[in-house]
């Protein structure tokens, strides 16, 4: 059954894989000696000029313009409804509440009976309370350079009021915890023309392509690296993107199409990377090159 539904999942989002394989614990062994702090990690002097740029473009980060754009619209009659999301979305925290809300999605709602991101949540709100019709929001989900859907200013909105808060998904929900699992299988699953999968590329340490650090989604560390700074203002196009995004242009990448927005399988996929940094600090909307 579980099998069915990996296969089910991975024919919408269509995507390949490899099964990441954890490092075995080494036996233990007594300890004569105090042990050595760990050795510092290096970073390369490419690494250290990203780090360098992207820390001064934060100082003034655009995505500051998105949030205030994004907070217009949550608190705005909007829509066939005429209703604001501030008064009838919940988004985990209480109707009209995103305090704290971004860091401990995604999380299953039981009004919609689905696990859900915070991109897909706001757009089962937008449809279900203000009465947007899905495929016109999924029609042109993402910005370009001359546009930038709504959705991508609510989501930015809603992630800067979790800025500096810890990522906290509750995989403690048996439903969180089963969509986590098939997100981990997804992620793991081996398929498409160079028989890729996301574990390719992110499912062990020490790897990159071209100028860029590829990390580990499987430990926390990495996880975090994936889960920072999104949604983000991309230097290279101008434009501010969303981990929807994201996760539909690595499956673009793996030369697989790209899956349906606001779908299952993205939705699993983020429950995976994203419980995965439980623990870790988010800083809220960033940069990326």
């Amino acid at each position: 059954m579980k099998q069915n539904l990996i296969g089910a999942l991975c024919a919408l989002a269509v995507m390949g894989g490899a099964f990441a394989q954890a490092p075995k614990k080494p036996s233990a062994k007594p300890v004569a000696k105090a042990a050595a702090a760990p050795a510092a990690e290096v970073k390369d002097a490419a690494t250290l000029e990203f780090e360098k740029f992207r820390a001064e473009m934060e100082d003034s980060n655009p995505a500051e313009l998105f949030e205030a754009k994004g907070q217009e619209q949550w608190n705005s009659r909007r829509g066939p409804k005429n209703v604001s999301l501030a008064e009838s979305c919940a988004l985990g925290q209480g109707v009209g509440k995103v305090e704290g809300a971004y860091v401990k999605m995604p999380r299953y709602f039981a009004d919609a009976d689905a696990v859900m991101d915070a991109e897909r949540r706001i757009v089962w709100c937008m449809v279900e309370k203000q009465g947007f019709k899905f495929d016109d929001i999924a029609s042109k989900p993402f910005a370009n350079e001359t546009f930038t859907p709504d959705i991508t200013n609510l989501v930015t909105y809603v992630a800067g009021h979790s800025r500096n808060m810890k990522i906290a998904v509750p995989l403690n929900d048996p439903k969180v915890r089963d969509a986590y699992e098939v997100g981990k299988e997804i992620a793991a699953y081996r398929a498409g023309p160079y028989d890729f999968s996301c574990n390719t590329c992110h499912g062990a340490d020490g790897k990159r392509i071209r100028m860029q650090n590829l990390p580990n989604l499987s430990t926390p560390k990495g996880a975090m690296s994936g889960v920072q700074g999104w949604p983000g203002y991309r230097m290279t196009g101008g434009v501010m993107l969303t981990h929807q995004w994201r996760m539909g242009d690595c499956f673009r990448q793996q030369r697989f199409p790209q899956p349906k927005y606001a779908s299952d399988a993205v939705a699993y996929l983020l429950t995976y990377m994203i419980g995965n940094a439980n623990g870790q600090v988010y800083k809220g909307p960033g940069i990326k090159r």
